[in-house]
């Protein structure tokens, strides 16, 4: 482990072994030492793959849906990221936020911006 990432303060065990997972589930989840969440959304599925998600998105052509990624249940999100949630539209993460289970979940950082401008606008439309 790298020096100057031991001596944060977010690195220490504030509770006793037998105790800590309990206490602290997801110790560094949100921390920008902590890799948890960036790992999870990297190997995340995409829209073609989540049956629900590729008939909701039936007019975006196959290699489109491919290039979406749907966070899974779960996954922490970044404190000031934006997403989309496609049933309930974009928003900005805050702390502690995470996707909640039957949500389909985009973050708009691993997205290519046409893509991400015509599901927005999508979403706008609808409602």
């Amino acid at each position: 482990m790298p020096q100057e990432m031991a001596d944060k303060p977010q690195r220490g065990k504030k509770h006793p072994d037998e105790w800590n997972r309990d206490l602290n589930p997801d110790r560094l989840a949100g921390q920008n030492i902590g890799g948890e969440s960036e790992d999870r959304e990297l190997g995340a599925r995409t829209a073609h793959e989540v049956k629900r998600v590729h008939r909701g998105l039936s007019d975006f052509p196959d290699d489109e849906l491919k290039q979406i990624p749907i966070l899974e249940a779960g996954t922490r999100l970044r404190q000031g990221a934006t997403y989309l949630d496609l049933d309930q539209g974009e928003f900005t993460a805050t702390g502690g936020m995470s996707v909640e289970e039957g949500h389909a979940v985009v973050p708009k950082d691993r997205v290519h911006f046409d893509t991400w401008n015509k599901l927005v606008s999508r979403d706008t439309a609808e409602k």
